[in-house]
């Protein structure tokens, strides 16, 4: 005869509402900064888009490899790595291979992945992807031991908690991100400039962002869609302190039409401008 007990009842204990909420939103909030919205300043990408790089480098999708379907890809790193919605891992692919938001892509594509029109991609079942090669310089020596890893949802596999990135992608190509409490909006700079900067720093750790800009190093933001920056105090004023706006125009030519009247073009758009 099976001897059942009854379990005994859960322990119930009283709390402030406003502790409760206070302690739990916390929790929340932490949860969204480190591990969802913002990047991480090491390799300048957010958790989505490195396990994109890294599924896609252990799947052997390097720039000399064949294309493979994006659903391929997103079904194998929502599986491994990233246990949320396909939708937006598919969207964080899709923006790591659009030239027109991306000053470096990290991805290599193959198919219809939008337009600057406002066109949506294709379904991922159409599009295809690879690594681009200046993304194979942010997975460089990731298996000599150079980060840490940290065990997956479901405690099976292992994933780098950052890339070891031979490149300072997170200036490179910017980064936005609106997460609880505090959002980020970096712009996306010239590599040449950087690596000027950079050689420049190594040589003088106190040199001025006044200075960068007076021997001409950095000239200021530069974004995949081109157009024209105006007011250099303000350029000035945000890469001092962190805050700051820049202000853009589109870059307009004049054409004669074939019925002899003049017409107006637009060559080049503000970044994030849709077209359409």
């Amino acid at each position: 005869m099976v001897n059942e007990t009854t379990p005994p009842p859960p322990r119930e204990t009283a709390r402030r509402v406003e502790d409760e909420m206070r302690a739990s939103y916390l929790d929340y909030a932490m949860s969204v900064i480190v591990s969802r919205a913002l990047p991480d300043a090491r390799d300048g990408l957010k958790p989505v888009q490195r396990r994109i790089l890294f599924g896609m480098q252990e799947m052997g999708l390097n720039p000399g490899s064949g294309f493979k379907k994006c659903g391929r890809v997103v079904g194998d790193v929502m599986g491994k790595y990233h246990p949320h919605g396909d939708s937006a891992i598919y969207d964080a692919l899709v923006r790591m291979a659009q030239p027109f938001s991306m000053r470096y892509p990290l991805v290599a594509s193959q198919g219809n992945f939008g337009s600057i029109d406002g066109d949506p991609p294709a379904a991922m079942r159409y599009t295809e992807c690879r690594l681009a090669p200046i993304a194979v310089e942010l997975l460089a020596d990731i298996d000599r031991n150079t980060v840490d890893f940290t065990p997956n949802y479901d405690d099976t596999i292992e994933q780098p908690t950052v890339l070891p990135a031979r490149l300072p992608n997170l200036l490179l190509n910017g980064a936005a991100g609106i997460a609880v409490g505090m959002a980020t909006n970096i712009p996306p700079h010239n590599l040449g400039e950087l690596v000027d900067c950079i050689n420049a720093l190594i040589d003088d750790p106190d040199v001025t962002v006044d200075e960068l800009f007076d021997r001409g190093l950095i000239k200021g933001p530069d974004f995949p869609t081109a157009a024209m920056i105006f007011n250099r105090a303000e350029i000035l004023q945000a890469y001092r302190t962190g805050r700051g706006r820049v202000t853009m125009q589109a870059r307009l030519t004049t054409e004669e039409s074939k019925n002899g009247r003049s017409q107006i073009v637009v060559t080049e758009l503000p970044y994030q401008v849709n077209k359409a």
